[in-house]
């Protein structure tokens, strides 16, 4: 009998109790805004700031209505304006690019390796067209950082890293989002805690975070912060940074408080799944294996593999018979967008070359989501789905 997977790619665990009964105390009083506390109250959103900060060892935190939102917040708070250049993965998702192109400025694409993170060769060639980079940690794969950070620093180059599949790794025990002199995260459904939307943006640097607090729509309340650097730091800015309002409000945080106190675990548990599907598609005929360093600690909320100079057809028979098994694969090398799917060259608001060596690459890359729903069956299942449907097309 052929098996099937039943199962859904797409379903996330349940909010946890702790997190639903938080949100509903936020419900009951009615202060959802960030800013709007009792006396004597301090809000769910400047203890999130507060917490997160303190988890990742950074002296500020600011919590915004989206990752993408605090990607073009980081932006704008380093200084990078309408026409500028800005270094970018060529292999990243549509709010990155986006985001340099919502304050006017240039994506400078970067090639990608195939161990899917920002060919640092490419880069060296290319860190005099721009003085900023946004580094993509896309999939959760992080480069050499070492190597990365020397280049930056010799170059003069500011780096914003895209942490939004990187909540909770890290490169050598550093973790991700700490390098940069600002790291965002996303806290959208897919990502590694859920409020549906959010984002996370982290600094040790406190006029770049005063910046940040006053274009997210602080006011003049930036004082409610609880993980923002001192006043003095915000009279030096308040009158010249405008208001671009992208609050958090304590419902999400609320719910965000809980999820990221069990982050560690939660990682653990996602591991445990990519580990479980990576072990039944090794060696498979035709397919190749993303190997991760050893310097690098991951999360394997997906995972992507190589079918690598393939032809089109054959890759899109590959998915048409996953799919007809109940297996959703994605993939990144089609001429046209698909859902999340898409190639640099596919962005038309953001000028681009052709780069034949990353283009190999882009064409065989597939993509599938790891939900901590699927048991550790179902990824051995899902594993023996793909194994077999990869090995027919190939022998065929």
């Amino acid at each position: 009998m052929t098996e099937r997977f039943t199962g859904s790619f797409t379903q996330q665990e349940p909010i946890p109790e702790d997190a639903i009964e938080a949100a509903l105390a936020v419900m009951r009083h009615g202060r959802l805004h960030r800013y709007n506390v009792a006396a004597g109250e301090l809000s769910e959103t400047a203890l999130l700031e507060q917490e997160f900060a303190a988890q990742t060892g950074a002296k500020y935190c600011l919590a915004v209505s989206s990752g993408g939102y605090a990607l073009a917040t980081a932006l704008r708070a380093v200084g990078v304006g309408p026409g500028d250049p800005v270094l970018t993965n060529a292999f990243t998702l549509a709010p990155v690019p986006g985001s340099i192109a919502s304050v006017g400025a240039k994506p400078v694409f970067v090639g990608v390796t195939e161990a899917l993170t920002i060919d640092l060769d490419d880069l060296a060639a290319k860190l005099d067209q721009a003085k900023v980079l946004m580094l993509s940690h896309m999939r959760g794969h992080l480069c050499d950082m070492d190597r990365l950070m020397q280049m930056c620093d010799a170059a003069g180059i500011v780096m914003i890293e895209d942490c939004a599949h990187t909540m909770g790794a890290a490169w050598r025990g550093q973790l991700s989002g700490r390098q940069g002199a600002i790291g965002c995260y996303s806290c959208q459904t897919y990502k590694h805690v859920n409020s549906g939307e959010g984002g996370l943006l982290i600094t040790d640097d406190a006029e770049l975070a005063a910046k940040a607090t006053m274009l997210s729509g602080s006011y003049m309340l930036y004082e409610r912060h609880l993980a923002a650097p001192g006043p003095e730091v915000f009279e030096r800015i308040k009158y010249t940074t405008p208001n671009i309002s992208g609050r958090m409000d304590n419902l999400r945080a609320a719910i965000l408080r809980p999820q990221l106190r069990d982050l560690d675990r939660q990682v653990q548990r996602w591991n445990e799944r990519y580990d479980e599907i990576e072990r039944g598609l090794r060696e498979t005929t035709g397919l190749t294996i993303v190997e991760r360093p050893e310097d690098e600690t991951y999360v394997g909320s997906s995972i992507q593999f190589l079918l690598l100079d393939w032809q089109p057809e054959r890759i899109a028979e590959v998915i048409r018979r996953c799919a007809a098994r109940g297996v959703e694969l994605k993939w990144f090398g089609g001429a046209e967008p698909a859902g999340f799917t898409s190639r640099y060259d596919s962005w038309r608001y953001a000028d681009s070359e052709p780069m034949p060596e990353s283009d190999r690459i882009l064409a065989g890359i597939m993509d599938m989501r790891v939900p901590l729903t699927f048991s550790l069956e179902d990824c051995r299942l899902i594993a023996r789905i793909i194994r077999s449907e990869v090995s027919a097309v190939y022998q065929s």
